[in-house]
């Protein structure tokens, strides 16, 4: 009988490299999540903004008082008289440059203007000079929101979604791409609120138990140094000295972190909280806060102080007193003030005039609009305008075509935002959810003091202060589509779904826009059909 002879074929052998390190590449790239998906969102952001940074090769909107300040804060230490030449001097070939020692009244703090000429000094005085910093800076806030709402919700995901968002908004985009003091500002008062929550962080691991399992006293306990809430004095203290209604949001961040240590003093077991944050925690929070910021804002002046061209610097000598007008708002009687040095004198005096300025300015402008319309992008102001004959510029359509700058926020995102404001407010009114209750906080401290002055000559683009908080807002409610922890599978991929309609709804829409955020030359029948309703025209 012949024996059946039984062949074992050996199994294949594991490929010996790709695999392993390919699963090693994911989990380091997981392991590490928190940092690169933020990076990997502020590159995509970094593209857009620099792509084609110096063009157009013009002063947009108010870029005709920015960059030159920026120049001469540069050169001489305060702001001087320009010609009514300048803008075509500067541009022209060969440049020409027609900055005069006479001081000139500039209506906003220095700070903003110097950070532009950061750039100015690196690149020069064109548009690729004075517009890198705010580029550079608009970039950098994408990353910063991503670790933000990392931190603020404990997800990579929705803190990644929200500065996802941010890179796609046509305002933010658009500011960060002009030479304005409105996106330095944001990129301060985002870092603060950021150093906050850092702070709140901090200050509640002090609180917790120990290894023993004790707990400090949450009546007694003192938090001790405080280092990231004076970080977010110095910040809120530069947007103060950007432009002044940083005043309301360091009014309105200092009432946050205040509440939140009674919050926190309640959590770690205190009978009176509150009475316990008022003798332990407010006085510091001030120190830290309001007198940081008013250090940075004084030092934003120094070059006025240091030299002695600026505008009135010099108007207290001889005088005895401030002044017989009234002083920010009010009427002050002449008083003998010659003990205070003249420069600080001159300096009070000037801050008079400027407040007269920002508060009564009622000019009429074309492009000036209501607080109520700005959520909803009622009247987005034009900053750059052209309109081309076929043949000029390569416009190749009959009709000739438009080359425009909008300052339009993502309509898609900011109608969006609207109905996750109601949602937070939902959700801190009725489940006390303190991170609702962060953003609501930073939304009323930037947006509702503007309704004190709906007679004043006010526009759209100040709420570019307010996107980074818009978003994060629109993040929180598309995590909550997802699903709470433990929901059914279903329930998650549909939640998914709609979460990710809407953020590639956003994305198609700024791509749509796109032409009228960069002054790109395409059809007028294109661009009419951009202008969804007539209040954008």
């Amino acid at each position: 009988m012949t024996q059946a002879v039984v062949t074992h074929t050996p199994a294949p052998a594991a490929p010996a490299g790709p695999e392993p390190a390919r699963r090693g590449l994911v989990s380091w790239a997981v392991a590490r999540s928190g940092w690169l998906g933020p990076i990997a969102v502020a590159l995509f952001a970094g593209l857009l903004r620099f792509w084609r940074l110096g063009y157009p090769n013009a002063f947009v909107f108010d870029e005709t008082y920015y960059p030159k300040d920026a120049w001469s804060l540069l050169r001489q230490g305060y702001e001087g008289v320009w010609p009514d030449s300048a803008n075509a001097d500067v541009l022209g070939v060969p440049q020409r440059i027609p900055l005069t020692p006479a001081p000139e009244f500039i209506a906003h703090p220095p700070l903003g203007k110097w950070v532009i000429a950061l750039g100015e000094q690196l690149f020069g005085l064109h548009p690729f000079g004075w517009r890198f910093m705010t580029a550079l800076l608009g970039t950098l806030t994408v990353l910063m929101l991503a670790r933000i709402g990392r931190r603020l919700f404990g997800s990579t995901l929705i803190g990644c979604t929200a500065a996802l968002l941010m890179s796609v908004d046509g305002l933010q985009f658009v500011m960060s791409r002009v030479s304005l003091l409105d996106g330095v500002q944001m990129a301060f008062v985002l870092g603060a609120f950021g150093c906050l929550l850092v702070d709140r962080d901090h200050a509640r691991a002090r609180l917790a138990p120990g290894p023993d399992g004790g707990r400090p006293d949450g009546d007694r306990a003192r938090l001790g140094l405080r280092p990231w809430r004076i970080a977010a004095g110095v910040l809120l203290g530069a947007a103060c000295a950007t432009k002044w209604n940083g005043l309301t949001i360091l009014a309105a961040f200092g009432l946050l972190t205040v509440l939140w240590d009674a919050s926190r003093r309640r959590w770690a077991g205190a009978r009176h909280p509150y009475r316990s944050m008022l003798r332990r925690d407010a006085g510091p929070a001030l120190l830290a806060t309001v007198g940081s910021a008013a250090v940075v804002y004084l030092a934003s002046w120094s070059g006025w102080f240091a030299t002695d061209g600026g505008y009135n610097r010099h108007w207290a000598d001889g005088r005895a007193g401030l002044s017989t007008e009234k002083l920010f708002g009010v009427s002050l009687p002449q008083v003998d003030m010659t003990w205070v040095p003249a420069a600080l004198r001159g300096w009070w005096h000037y801050h008079s005039q400027m407040w007269d300025f920002n508060t009564g300015l009622s000019t009429p402008h074309t492009y000036q609009s209501n607080p109520w319309s700005w959520l909803v992008q009622g009247r987005p102001v034009s900053m750059y305008w052209e309109q081309l004959p076929q043949g000029q510029k390569g416009c190749t359509a009959a009709g000739g075509c438009a080359s425009q700058i909008l300052g339009l926020g993502t309509p898609v995102l900011w109608w969006a935002a609207c109905f996750a404001l109601v949602y937070l407010l939902w959700r801190w009114f009725f489940r006390r959810d303190w991170r609702s209750g962060a953003v609501l906080c930073a939304v009323a401290g930037i947006y509702l003091p503007w309704f004190r002055y709906q007679e004043r000559t006010i526009f759209s683009f100040y709420m570019v202060v307010l996107v980074p908080f818009l978003c994060l807002a629109v993040a929180q409610m598309l995590g909550a589509m997802l699903g709470p922890p433990g929901c059914s599978p279903e329930r998650r991929r549909i939640g998914a779904a709609g979460a990710g309609v809407i953020v590639l709804a956003v994305m198609a829409c700024f791509a749509y826009f796109y032409p009228l955020y960069t002054a790109e030359v395409f059809p007028m029948t294109d661009w009419q059909d951009r202008m969804w309703f007539t209040s954008w025209i």
